[in-house]
């Protein structure tokens, strides 16, 4: 099955764009990782155009340094989590703990010089749990200020 992404380079998609274009299913997969980041990160969301084969996206960085990226799409969106040499090995050691599918493309990512870069397609909501186990591995979650 084939995404379309978002590739008017003219015109910068709104939230509201992106969350039509996701379609229903994605688009509560996509707010729930949204949440996810807002709840236990502070990062503020850059969109950005990737290009004629990327698109539009939302990348969460701070400081130069990247949490993740989010590619949307007609009916799912893609997530880049990069992992770095320590946060690869953590995530190797966990792989029991994430689905099959997820497991198989973590421990078949190739390891570049700058880390292993994972892109997981989103579905729907059931797919976002190891996305969320992920991005804990790539950066402890921050306590929250009461």
């Amino acid at each position: 099955m084939s995404f379309e992404r978002m590739l008017d380079k003219e015109h910068p998609p709104t939230g509201g764009d992106i969350t039509d274009y996701l379609g229903r299913d994605a688009a509560q997969a996509w707010g729930d990782i949204v949440s996810f980041i807002e709840d236990n990160y502070n990062f503020t969301p850059e969109p950005f155009f990737g290009g004629k084969k990327y698109g539009w996206g939302v990348r969460y960085r701070r400081s130069g340094k990247s949490l993740c990226t989010l590619h949307p799409e007609k009916g799912a969106f893609t997530v880049l989590i990069v992992l770095g040499g320590r946060e690869t090995e953590q995530t190797l050691a966990d792989l029991a703990n994430f689905s099959p599918a997820v497991a198989e493309l973590i421990s078949s990512a190739k390891q570049y010089h700058d880390g292993r870069w994972l892109w997981l397609r989103v579905l729907n909501r059931n797919d976002t749990a190891d996305i969320k186990r992920l991005l804990q591995i790539k950066k402890k979650p921050q306590k929250k200020k009461e």
